[in-house]
């Protein structure tokens, strides 16, 4: 099955193409593994040395190494009409055994000698051999496929996959399911198979242990998956495949009904062992196959046609795992194939016809001591230079880019720098557009809290950074992790009195089942939300302490180690409205004592922060029209993407106790690599229609706080009411199973139409869907009545963690998406209507409220927050909600909600998850400098998608 696909569309030979009756095996020929052929590597092939030829007439291939290195197994066939005993020059396949000795020896019979075989491997030990064979079917070879259909390979439901002893002794069927079953190879580990099969009525990948058992499907995708390898360490799997749609899907399964398969065009693909994170490494367009992995580990050889346009030479190729770095390894004219290594890493096998006399159609197999030279630059693909850039932004040395660092500050510079080296012009005066955002908060004087008689010393506590800065009295009481919620039938404020009053709580959660889960963990033992809480019961002040309770029926319990103060790194504007503190265990354990007593304790609280403002800048840059003056278009387009993240983590982390730099190699370092190659390659196309403005925004990770300040208050020469349209890419570097997901094509009806030829065009299965909502900066541009598209290749487990680096990237699956927002501009500069507009009800209109649990009023809120410092500034509301309903307006800045303020963001979703739906409330804006109050009526949120 490999063979036949490569070499059938060489037109030279059909490696197993059948023939009628049973023909005696033939015996390949050989000569000394001293016999060196080095006059037939061309002066290209400088990764070949001490050329050897193995065997010498017929069709020899796929020779795969037993894991010692001592010999290869392969398949072959003579060509000659006495081998093949006149059918038309050609015999099956079989399988043989050539250990690599001196003197040789030859070739070892280790098939049955009937019907066809195809893919045969070692098993750990080399004791024992696996291959596919038709013989239960029948002795004789199978009936050649019908080819007026084209060119098409047969899927013959008579192959099923054997084990043997080295020898050739004692054959056991593996398979037996209906249908072809075929294109074995084997773990070094345990020795499981990755094998190929239609069994569930597509073409897919399987694993089986080295008995046949447990079986399990790896792809499931349509199309053709097959030829697959292990990794050496068989934690990663590499093969060829096909993904047709459309008309071509239909044309597949006809064919496949048919058990035949058209193999014109292959990718190849890289996934996990067990077929999850499958990506896609080449989009070449041609048929590529017989991949297999380099001694690094981080590189695939593999044969292709590829640049050929007849698609009839057949070389050996190099692309990394990552899809740069593409290198075309032979050069010899006609066909190179099945490249493996060698355990030692050291020799390449592979097969090849340049030693074959003209008008033969031998293939024989070859071995060439593998170096690796000093390599001249060659011409960088668009993979490569995404591929460099993201280095460069996710490097270490970038600290995370995150706010205040000198990293984020050269992350910019690198970005302003490119922008003038492609010829961009700024916008206004400037390409950067400079903003402070509140970073670290300081202790200032005035800040102390004294129990009783005793001041506590500045290291014994410390003010929490969303305290309100003020002095506050009275009398302390006990309120266990000031957690209250019915669902969970906890409520620590239960006969209790804290109006006026300091409640000291205990930090985290108990240690009991009802918290097991991690979610509510996260959720209850947020310390902003138990000062949430404690302000909603009319306290003045919250005392937090790390003196966990031991565990019911636990004995001899030790507490866990005191944690660290959290951080005074601000993470949202505006205080939770009540003064609070965190102190420590030892310093505050006589006055838990004395409370839990029940004996009266009075305190004197007070906070004062100084906070400090980080300078921050956006980056931004035009690309002028350069059609003729009287085809230039009105609008510009706008490419953005951010390039700030997390830094060494905090709040946002999904690795909270982590202090390491979070490199954001896909968050967003890939979304900023791919805008600068839109813009390398729109700076060098002619007749553009519009101008195209790119954007790299700051502080995206605060609340999309850079593009929010970039639309409200736009540098000069730019009119937001003016931009066409918004195109927005953020995380688009992990590109998995060829899936991209397009949002916000509802923001305008003609969105589809423009994406999706493009999407099919660069061979790319895209969803669409979506509002302009969302964490990224379109929704700044959406809420002031543009169009916009987000562009997202999905979350993942490296998300906001340490391990969001470089070397996890599908460089070649970003490119790919760059190439799709290149044409998606391109289509626009030939739009002279404006696009419509399209204020979005969605399937869930209710939608919004960042992180709601429960109710749902559908307010977007604007991170960067209103000038007061107070309340929720709204950049918009989703149509049809409930906001919408109530009357509420973008701009207005939400004050109340009944009876409880709104301080900021943090108190918006505490209210949301605490309210029911179907509960209808008073809710106060402050819109234009006036109150207004609203009656609003929550709603269920919507389901997570």
């Amino acid at each position: 099955m490999k063979i036949r696909g490569a070499l059938g569309l060489l037109g030279v030979v059909a490696l197993l193409s059948a023939c009628g009756g049973n023909v005696p095996a033939p015996q390949p020929k050989v000569q000394g593994r001293s016999n060196l052929h080095n006059e037939l590597i061309t002066s290209e092939e400088k990764h070949f040395a001490d050329l050897t030829q193995l065997t010498y007439g017929g069709e020899n291939a796929e020779a795969y190494w037993s894991f010692d290195g001592s010999q290869l197994i392969f398949q072959a066939h003579a060509t000659d009409a006495a081998g093949a005993s006149g059918h038309g020059g050609e015999g099956c396949d079989q399988i043989y055994r050539m250990p690599l000795t001196e003197p040789p020896t030859a070739p070892i019979l280790v098939s049955t000698g009937k019907g066809a075989t195809t893919c045969s491997y070692f098993l750990p030990g080399d004791q024992q051999i696996i291959y596919a064979s038709t013989h239960l079917g029948g002795a004789a070879c199978p009936p050649k496929p019908d080819h007026s259909q084209g060119y098409v390979w047969a899927l013959y439901p008579s192959y099923d996959i054997f084990r043997a002893n080295a020898d050739g002794s004692n054959p056991v069927q593996l398979t037996d399911v209906p249908g072809y079953d075929a294109e074995a190879t084997v773990c070094s580990k345990d020795g499981s198979i990755v094998f190929t099969s239609v069994r569930d009525g597509d073409i897919d990948l399987y694993r089986m242990d080295a008995d046949g058992r447990n079986v399990k499907r790896l792809t499931n995708t349509p199309g053709y998956d097959g030829g697959a390898f292990f990794n050496q360490d068989c934690s990663k799997i590499v093969w060829r495949a096909s993904r047709p749609e459309g008309k071509d899907l239909e044309d597949f399964r006809n064919l496949l009904s048919q058990n035949l398969v058209r193999p014109t065009k292959l990718e190849l693909y890289v996934a996990n062992a067990d077929g999850t994170e499958p990506t896609q490494i080449t989009y070449l367009n041609a048929a590529s196959f017989a991949p297999y992995w380099h001694p690094s580990g981080k590189r695939i050889v593999f044969a292709s046609n590829y640049g050929d346009p007849q698609g009839r030479e057949f070389d050996i190729w190099a692309v990394n795992v990552d899809g740069t770095d593409l290198e075309r390894i032979t050069y010899a004219p006609g066909f190179d194939g099945f490249p493996m290594f060698s355990p030692d890493g050291k020799t390449l096998a592979f097969s090849s016809n340049r030693a074959t006399a003209k008008g033969a159609h031998d293939t024989n197999v070859f071995l060439a001591h593998w170096q690796e030279p000093s390599r001249l630059p060659v011409a960088a693909t668009a993979a490569d230079r995404i591929a460099s850039d993201i280095r460069w932004l996710a490097d270490p040395a970038r600290e995370g880019r995150g706010l205040g660092t000198a990293g984020l500050a050269a992350a910019g510079a690198f970005i302003e720098e490119r922008f003038k080296m492609l010829g961009l012009q700024p916008v206004g005066n400037s390409y950067r557009q400079a903003f402070d955002v509140e970073t670290k908060a300081t202790v200032a004087a005035g800040t102390q809290l004294k129990v009783g008689k005793q001041d506590l010393k500045a290291g014994d506590f410390q003010p929490l950074v969303f305290s309100a800065q003020r002095s506050v009295s009275g009398s302390l009481v006990l309120a266990g992790f000031g957690i209250v919620d019915a669902d969970l039938g906890v409520d620590d404020y239960k006969g209790l009195n804290v109006k006026g009053k300091i409640v000291v709580v205990r930090r985290f959660v108990p240690d009991d089942e009802k918290f097991q889960n991690p979610k509510l963990q996260n959720r209850f033992g947020d310390l902003r939300y138990k000062a949430f809480i404690a302000h909603e019961h009319g306290a003045l002040g919250m005392i937090v302490v790390d003196a966990p309770l031991p565990p019911k029926d636990v004995k001899d319990w030790q507490p866990p180690s005191e944690a660290r103060f959290p951080s005074l790194m601000r993470d949202a504007y505006g205080d939770a409205g009540i003064v609070s503190v965190i102190a420590k265990r030892e310093a505050f354990a006589p006055v838990l004592a004395e409370l839990s007593q029940r004996h009266a304790v009075r305190a004197n609280l007070s906070v004062a922060l100084t906070f400090e403002k980080q300078p921050a800048f956006n980056v931004v840059a035009r690309l002028p029209a350069n059609a003729p003056a009287n085809q230039v278009l009105p609008g510009a387009i706008v490419i953005g993407a951010h390039y700030d993240h997390l830094g060494m983590g905090g709040s946002y982390s999904r690795a909270p106790d982590v202090t390491a730099p979070h490199p954001g190699a896909d968050d967003n370092a890939s979304g900023v690599a791919s805008v600068l190659e839109i813009a390398r390659t729109l700076s060098e196309a002619k007749d553009r229609a519009r101008d195209v403005i790119f954007m790299g925004f700051s502080a995206e990770e605060s609340g999309v706080l850079g593009s929010s300040h970039l639309v409200h208050e736009p540098p000069a020469g730019l009119d937001i009411k003016q931009i066409y349209a918004m195109l927005n890419l953020d995380m688009v570097g992990r590109l998995r199973d060829n899936k991209l997901t397009v949002l916000g094509v509802k923001t305008a009806s003609e969105w589809e139409s423009v994406v999706s030829p493009l999407c099919k065009e660069a061979r790319v299965q895209c969803s669409l869907g979506g509002d302009g909502y969302g964490p990224s900066d379109q929704t700044s541009f959406y809420s002031a009545g543009i169009p916009v598209l987000f562009f997202f290749t999905g979350t993942h487990d490296d998300y906001h963690k340490p391990s969001d680096t470089a070397d996890r990237i599908n460089a070649v699956g970003a490119s790919q998406v760059a190439s799709i927002v290149t044409g998606v501009t391109g289509k626009l500069e030939q739009m002279s209507a404006k696009l419509s507009y399209q204020k979005v009800i969605a399937d869930n209109p209710q939608g919004g409220d960042v992180r709601s649990f429960n109710a749902s009023l559908g307010t977007i809120p604007d991170y960067a927050g209103p000038k007061s410092g107070k309340g929720v500034l709204l950049s918009g509301v989703r149509p049809g909600s409930a906001a919408d309903k109530a009357g509420m307006l973008r701009d207005d800045v939400l004050l109340r909600i009944g009876k409880t303020d709104i301080n900021d963001v943090h108190d918006l979703m505490y209210v949301l998850n605490s309210s029911k739906p179907g509960q209808t409330v008073m809710i106060e804006v402050l819109r234009g400098g006036i109150q207004v109050k609203l009656s609003a009526t929550f709603e269920e949120r919507p389901a997570k998608h």
